[in-house]
């Protein structure tokens, strides 16, 4: 089995690669195992200044490997033990965690984004210090029209009330230069510059003294945590397992153990008219 992450390190700089571009790098056990990993490798080497998580292929990440979700979720539906909400907490923070060792880790953490980056793909990126995109990318939270909630519950931290709800609660596709505009991520480039850029960034970042970029990132995260992440968080992660048991919820799983996955998934953007059911 190929390795879903893997890592290189250049001038102080340690690029963590998610490596499924045939899946779309979707999210899996192994990945969520893997980046952890490599993200607390990266964090406890001295040698190591600046994290920078990017992707090879297509897209940076396309969300969770949803074949195996909702196969796990109509094999626990059929089950004779009902919905255990402890159980999927506990689940889902393993995922949660993860994505938050960005957040959390000592060392400044620039994400470079091409192509999609939905669902559970945004609850790991905006997670990171800094996000940079390629004029192909794509975000949003389809999963906000069903069967499911945003988990790190970055958005209103990074957007505003405004325009956080107004992205949530609609679901709606975001180019990479409305993201820019609204304050979502940093700033967009060309793709054929999008690695010589965010490594440059990374680079620029890597000059300073290892012990003020830490001291940096801790003040300017202090103000998200006096709002109430941790809570914030907590929410989110249960009330994605919340909503993915709702009676729209198990209908999607029917739905798409009946049609399979991405007929579900067509189905429930078309009248959207945007993700995979945007006109090509």
């Amino acid at each position: 089995m190929t390795e879903p992450v893997r890592t290189e390190t250049d001038a102080g700089v340690r690029s963590i690669v998610l490596a499924r571009p045939d899946e779309y790098n979707t999210i899996t056990p192994n990945l969520r195992d893997a980046l952890s990993a490599a993200i607390d490798d990266a964090d406890a080497d001295p040698e190591v200044r600046v994290i920078l998580l990017r992707a090879d292929g297509p897209a940076f990440c396309a969300g969770y490997g949803l074949d195996w979700a909702t196969e796990f979720q109509a094999t626990e539906e059929d089950s004779s033990r009902v919905w255990d909400s402890a159980a999927d907490f506990r689940m889902m923070s393993s995922f949660v965690d993860t994505y938050l060792k960005l957040w959390y880790a000592a060392k400044p953490t620039i994400a470079a984004v091409q192509g999609w980056c939905v669902a559970g793909g945004t609850d790991m990126v905006l997670c990171a210090d800094l996000i940079v995109a390629a004029d192909s990318a794509r975000f949003g939270y389809p999963p906000a029209r069903v069967w499911g909630t945003p988990t790190t519950a970055m958005w209103v931290y990074r957007l505003g009330f405004e325009k956080a709800k107004r992205y949530l609660l609609t679901g709606d596709e975001i180019p990479a230069r409305t993201a820019a505009d609204i304050g979502m991520i940093l700033e967009v480039v060309p793709d054929d510059q999008l690695l010589e850029h965010a490594t440059a960034l990374a680079g620029r970042i890597a000059r300073l003294p290892g012990n003020q970029t830490e001291m940096l990132k801790l003040l300017c995260n202090q103000t998200a945590e006096n709002m109430g992440l941790s809570s914030s968080r907590t929410l989110g992660t249960f009330l994605d397992g919340v909503a993915r048991h709702t009676q729209e919820g198990r209908d999607f799983v029917a739905r798409a153990a009946q049609t399979g996955f991405r007929h579900a998934v067509r189905e429930r953007d078309e009248p959207f008219g945007d993700y995979g059911s945007r006109p090509r």
